[in-house]
């Protein structure tokens, strides 16, 4: 599935990521990675099995695409550092042809030193020819500018025939302004209410669909 945005190409992964083509580019959001770990260490029962999906799944997504940037709009360390920010570093180690980028996000409190040591870009904000990219959406586009972002975690809310429903994770296409889903697990849905023009995608069952 892709979408045509300002004459550029952005093809929508199941995996909740973006990849745009001329730039190849790999474009994720909130991953939260430590984020189980941190839970874990509070006390709350969370599967450690979960700590490893985040990974594996971007390690897919990264051998599917083979981009030469990932950038990530935001959180992508949930809290202060722990174990598995030495798992992601293999990663980024792993992939050295790869330039991997960090957008800033609120979560994304630890010292620069963690990200120099692990060879991760960092950025306030990012601008790719017309594409702003922020952590949080901006209140205001600049004209001639389109925002990509992250931080809200957006989902919708499908109504089946009687009175069940889902609410799912989704791409969101404003006339000036994109939100990513969340690619990382347990961060939970922010449900929002798109204006009829704007164009929705949900992922559902590995698949990435239009509504």
């Amino acid at each position: 599935m892709h979408v045509d945005i300002l004459g550029e190409r952005l093809r929508l992964f199941p995996e909740k990521a973006v990849f745009w083509d001329r730039r190849n580019a790999l474009l994720v959001s909130d991953l939260h990675l430590g984020k189980i770990t941190h839970f874990r260490r509070a006390g709350i029962p969370v599967p450690p099995r979960a700590n490893d999906h985040n990974i594996e799944i971007l390690v897919d997504v990264i051998h599917a695409c083979r981009p030469s940037r990932v950038i990530c709009l935001g959180d992508l360390f949930h809290s202060h550092y722990n174990s598995e920010w030495e798992v992601f570093g293999e990663v980024v180690r792993y992939f050295s042809d790869i330039s991997f980028e960090l957008v800033q996000g609120n979560h994304d409190i630890m010292g620069s030193y963690q990200y120099t040591r692990k060879n991760i870009v960092v950025h306030d904000v990012l601008q790719l020819d017309q594409f702003l990219l922020t952590h949080h959406p901006l209140d205001i586009v600049p004209e001639g500018i389109y925002n990509i972002a992250g931080h809200i975690h957006p989902g919708v809310r499908l109504q089946g025939k009687g009175r069940q429903g889902m609410t799912l994770p989704c791409f969101y296409f404003g006339q000036t302004q994109a939100l990513l889903p969340a690619f990382g697990k347990f961060t939970g849905l922010a449900r929002i209410s798109p204006a009829k023009q704007d164009r929705i995608f949900i992922v559902a069952e590995q698949k990435v669909i239009e509504i």
